[in-house]
């Protein structure tokens, strides 16, 4: 059974005028209820995370700041969010969410949360709309578990995961690949084991030959025993902040590759869904609920 973390906590009031569309946490499991994706039984609400699990990745000095609700003005207006109580209560919700979804994935091969995808958050900070770092989290869980050995991040935002790239930069455990804008954000890129940075304006077909080639190859060498899936939807062509020009077509093909890679060979798979700024809600929606509906074909 596809079993996907998602809570009311997801949704969020942020001000008319914030550019994060947090409307997309409850739209998201409303159409895939209304079409018959999933039912109610797909859903589970993971609740806050244990703290232990929250410093094995993230600096406890960092940690006791977000949580006090003590950063400066300077570092919270680096992670674009007005930090409030609200906020951090749904971050480590999300976070349990991912972590909860590796067991899940264990025993069904596929489990995906609903939000997450957090990979601008260091170890000892957070930006880019991202405070704690689900993937690294629930990664070092895994690992500290003795549940699997080696790990492969798959990260298909637009943006790079320097976050996730600074975390395990020197755990040789976790292979981070990152295939993102080479002209976007963030300016000051980390680095992954694998980097692919992809011009302004890059279609389809070469999107995807890069992405197969790269991934085929990837799986032969690494070895993964776990993958992480980062789904942003921001490589759109409609999104406002991507400067990728890949279809909706484009998209759920690329995510097609990752699944059916994973299940061919077997490799238990969370997905997080990541970033997505269209001007038209529906592409946010329609592109993320492909990511669903393939797991459903592909898994079950």
């Amino acid at each position: 059974m596809l079993k996907i973390a998602w809570d009311k906590s997801y949704i969020l009031p942020l001000p008319v005028n914030h550019r994060f569309p947090m409307s997309k946490y409850e739209v998201l499991p409303q159409q895939l209820l209304h079409e018959g994706t999933i039912d109610t039984a797909n859903l589970f609400s993971p609740g806050p995370i244990e703290e232990r699990w929250i410093v094995l990745t993230h600096e406890k000095e960092y940690w006791t700041k977000l949580k006090s609700l003590s950063l400066s003005p300077q570092e919270a207006r680096r992670t674009g969010f007005p930090i409030t109580r609200e906020l951090i209560g749904r971050e480590v919700c999300i976070v349990n969410g991912t972590l909860q979804c590796t067991l899940f994935a264990l025993q069904f091969g596929i489990a995906m949360n609903i939000a997450g995808g957090t990979h601008h958050a260091f170890t000892y900070k957070g930006e880019g709309f991202c405070l704690l770092n689900d993937i690294a989290i629930a990664a070092n869980f895994l690992l500290h578990e003795k549940l699997v050995n080696r790990i492969l991040v798959v990260d298909l935002d637009v943006h790079q995961g320097n976050g996730t790239a600074q975390i395990f930069r020197n755990d040789p455990r976790v292979f981070t690949f990152s295939m993102h804008g080479r002209a976007n954000y963030p300016l000051l890129k980390e680095t992954s084991d694998l980097d692919i940075p992809l011009d302004d304006f890059t279609e389809d077909v070469q999107y995807l030959s890069i992405l197969k080639n790269n991934l085929d190859k990837l799986l032969d060498d690494v070895q993964p025993e776990f993958i992480f899936f980062q789904s942003g939807v921001d490589i759109l062509k409609t999104d406002k902040l991507g400067r990728l020009w890949i279809s909706r077509e484009g998209c759920m093909q690329r995510d097609r590759i990752v699944l059916k890679l994973a299940k061919d060979k077997n490799i238990p798979l969370v997905a997080s869904m990541g970033g997505g700024y269209s001007e038209n809600f529906r592409d946010i929606i329609e592109a993320h609920a492909n990511t669903f509906r393939l797991a459903q074909e592909i898994f079950f």
